[in-house]
């Protein structure tokens, strides 16, 4: 049966009070019965709390001298979430100014725990391991997060100073649409009325965020994340590529990830937007999808396609003559 939590906490206060309390105090003090007391101690004395007991007529409780009530209260399965929580935001990179935050955060939740549970949380952690690789991500700062967080919950345009990946700085107006944590770093997406368009920011390059003038509406079917992953595909890469995709935009959306780039109708299927640091590595991902397809540009990307479907015409056929002369000579 569930404890009542709130006059098991209600009676830890009492007792912080000082002094020992006659269970009939209280009983009458939580409008419960002497038995339910007794109970509640129990409670108490399972999550570590030094509750000392006194029997016989007077009897009652008392907390050990000195005791004070740590400022967090967690029962074992929250404190594993928290401590779990923080340690795999620690490996994602999922952290403001420095990880140092987050390596604080943790030595204070462990303080605050029972000795026995902080003894197994302590053995959870030094014995657990974790297949995903550690993300050292891009920090970015609790104030720049916090404001824009701000600015997108109550819709009001910020300004912002920006450093873009070439060096270039420059202040925007921005209305942020929603902010986006994507494969270690922190970012922002929104109008930019400087651009007319919606454009995407890194927390990290934000050098400050001050209040802007007007208010805004986020459009219906905006998608923040899709945003951010489209936009992350079409900065900096050297080569420009459109290709049609004999497919459905449905199927495309359900197989390509948004960071693949940028889909939309076109009358012999789906066109495909994106940009490419190496066209051998955009050809062999074409080849995978498994859908014909026509590349529109660039030409030499075509050549790409040429040349892997010929190293795999080579690889298919190695060994076939090979084997079939050892096959005769065995008749």
């Amino acid at each position: 049966m569930a404890r009542p939590t709130a006059r098991v906490l209600a009676m830890l206060e009492l007792l912080q009070a000082g002094g020992q309390r006659t269970v009939g105090d209280l009983a009458a003090r939580l409008g419960v019965d002497e038995r339910t007391v007794r109970r509640y101690a129990e409670h108490l004395a399972d999550l570590g709390i030094p509750v000392h007991a006194q029997r016989g007529r007077y009897g009652g409780y008392r907390l050990s001298p000195g005791y004070k009530l740590p400022p967090l209260m967690l029962t074992d399965d929250e404190a594993v979430a928290v401590v779990l929580g923080l340690r795999a935001a620690e490996r994602a990179g999922l952290a403001t100014t420095d990880g140092a935050a987050t390596a604080s955060a943790l030595a204070k939740v462990s303080r605050v725990l029972p000795k026995a549970l902080g003894r197994r949380l302590d053995s959870l952690l030094s014995t657990a391991q974790f297949t995903t690789p550690e993300r050292p991500g891009a920090p970015a700062g609790v104030e720049t997060l916090l404001a824009l967080a701000a600015a997108a919950h109550a819709r009001r345009t910020v300004v912002i100073a920006y450093t873009a990946w070439d060096g270039r700085e420059s202040e925007r107006e921005l209305d942020v649409y929603g902010l986006v944590f994507h494969s270690g770093r922190w970012y922002a997406t929104g109008y930019d009325q400087v651009r007319d368009d919606v454009r995407t920011f890194r927390l990290d390059r934000i050098a400050s965020v001050r209040p802007g003038d007007g208010s805004y509406v986020v459009p219906d079917d905006f998608d923040a994340r899709a945003q951010v992953a489209s936009g992350i595909a079409a900065v900096g890469w050297a080569h420009e590529v459109t290709v049609v995709l004999r497919t459905t935009v449905a199927e495309a959306s359900e197989r390509l990830p948004p960071s693949v780039g940028r889909l939309s109708e076109h009358p012999d299927g789906v066109l495909l937007e994106t940009r490419a640091e190496r066209l051998d590595g955009m050809a062999r991902m074409l080849a995978g999808v498994g859908w014909d397809f026509e590349v529109i540009t660039p030409d030499a990307l075509r050549d790409e396609v040429l040349a892997l479907s010929e190293r795999l015409r080579v690889s298919a056929e190695r060994g076939v003559v090979g084997g079939a002369d050892a096959g005769a000579r065995s008749t």
